[in-house]
């Protein structure tokens, strides 16, 4: 027995980095089939070391059958086909930006509130989260649960895979420009992204803040807790995989930096790394293909009466997005949230 799992998107960044999380988790599954545009539809992607698939037509498929449904096609696509295929009995599990802050679908970390989960039979909808926010609520939760968070304040340092496979691509085709003295005109981005930072992701809002920022604030209040202030300041780095970021925390009653480094230790999803020498920390290049959420340069913040202050980064194309969504397939079924229901 296994579930019958459709992968949306499979062609991108997200979409094959599923795929090759699925194998890796040996996730049960009866079939595994790759979706993608019309465009896209002939190609081969893989699954697994040895296994090969044949991209189908999303436009065309009847998702009628399929248990799971891993998306990541886009926004504008998932308002079109995710709908229909959680009409056709499919659970959904989104990771655009599409869903996440509708009231009646669950926006889930499976370390962080794994309890959501039970309210995805509403729309048949789940939401993965944006994957900043991912990795600073991984990190946030045990420390919630030790003395109550009222405020955040953090600095994101966010890896252009995050914008897709076209930003990589700019990314190394501006470096190698700089070497050669050739022009680096920026398409993807506002500015250059080589040897440069960007402190502007997503589009801006009326009072002065990005998409970006605001997801990160009204999403950490819907998945951990409403009464958490947020102010982010979201900045596109010229690192090709991985988020960083430098979180300041404020809480309601005093914790030390060694209660935060237990509770840390023991947290799922969490590794620290954390000895104040030199390298005694973690870089975006290091968590490049890793799962965990890792935390370094835990250390007190003294300009707040109970502050904390700590350097946190994770792959954002791994638990940034692939492997939450696998996480919470594998919650659903941990949960017995779905049965298993066709032979393999």
């Amino acid at each position: 027995m296994g579930y019958r799992v459709a992968v949306v998107g499979a062609t991108g960044a997200v979409g094959r980095e599923i795929l090759k999380t699925l194998a890796e988790r040996d996730f049960p599954a009866s079939e595994v089939v790759a979706l993608a545009s019309g465009r896209s539809a002939g190609q081969e992607v893989s699954f697994g070391d040895k296994a090969v698939l044949k991209v189908q037509n999303l436009e065309k498929f009847d998702f009628h059958g399929t248990d799971i449904g891993l998306f990541s096609p886009g926004a504008a696509v998932s308002a079109v086909h995710a709908p229909r295929a959680a009409a056709a009995g499919c659970v959904v599990i989104d990771n655009t930006s599409q869903f996440r802050m509708e009231p009646d679908i669950p926006l889930v970390v499976p370390e962080v509130n794994p309890h959501a989960l039970k309210q995805f039979s509403k729309r048949n909808i789940i939401a993965n989260p944006n994957c900043s926010t991912i990795q600073m609520v991984v990190a946030l939760k045990p420390l919630h649960q030790l003395a109550r968070i009222r405020r955040v304040v953090v600095a994101t340092y966010q890896s252009v895979s995050g914008a897709g496979k076209e930003a990589m691509d700019e990314l190394f085709n501006q470096t190698r420009a700089v070497y050669v003295n050739d022009p680096a005109t920026p398409e993807q981005f506002t500015k250059p992204i080589a040897f440069n930072c960007i402190p502007h992701i997503d589009r801006f809002m009326e009072d002065g803040s990005t998409k970006e920022e605001w997801k990160m604030a009204v999403e950490t209040r819907k998945i951990l807790d409403p009464d958490i202030a947020v102010i982010a300041t979201c900045v596109r780095v010229p690192v090709f995989i991985g988020h960083a970021e430098a979180v300041h925390v404020e809480f309601e009653s005093p914790i030390t930096e060694k209660q935060a480094w237990e509770a840390l230790r023991e947290a799922p999803g969490v590794q620290v790394v954390d000895r104040r020498e030199d390298g005694g920390y973690v870089t975006q290049t290091e968590a490049a293909g890793e799962d965990a959420v890792f935390v370094s340069r835990l250390r007190r913040d003294p300009t707040v009466p109970h502050g904390l202050a700590f350097w946190c980064v994770s792959d954002n194309l791994r638990k940034g997005a692939a492997l939450n969504a696998v996480q919470i397939a594998e919650a659903l079924i941990a949960q017995g949230l779905i049965a298993e229901r066709r032979a393999a």
